[in-house]
């Protein structure tokens, strides 16, 4: 007779995602502040999947307009250096791009 399959729990991401919701629910920064913070700190390591999950987010709920993710290129270029500037410019000005179709109705041609 065979054993019943267990059910795999995976207590790793049950907690990283307990701490997650922990850390961006407190109160003393808003998420808009908790999100440039991140965005610095993605640019800086070189995270660039991070970065683009982070700068859609925050496009998409209004955390950022696309003018403040553009001044965020300006100033973290200065500071993380151009070649990182110059993707994370590539990464908002694809993502706002997509936006606007997405907002006009137009269907995304990249699928």
């Amino acid at each position: 007779m065979t054993e019943p399959a267990m059910e795999t729990v995976d207590s790793f991401g049950m907690t990283a995602e307990r701490q997650f919701a922990d850390v961006w629910s407190r109160t003393v920064l808003s998420i808009r502040e908790r999100r440039l913070l991140l965005l610095g700190l993605l640019v800086g390591q070189g995270l660039d999947e991070m970065t683009e999950v982070q700068i859609d987010a925050a496009l998409r709920t209004g955390n950022l307009s696309e003018g403040e993710l553009r001044e965020v290129v300006v100033f973290l270029s200065h500071y993380a250096g151009w070649a990182r500037g110059a993707k994370l410019n590539d990464q908002v000005e694809e993502l706002i791009g997509r936006v606007s179709q997405t907002r006009s109705g137009r269907a995304d041609p990249a699928g």
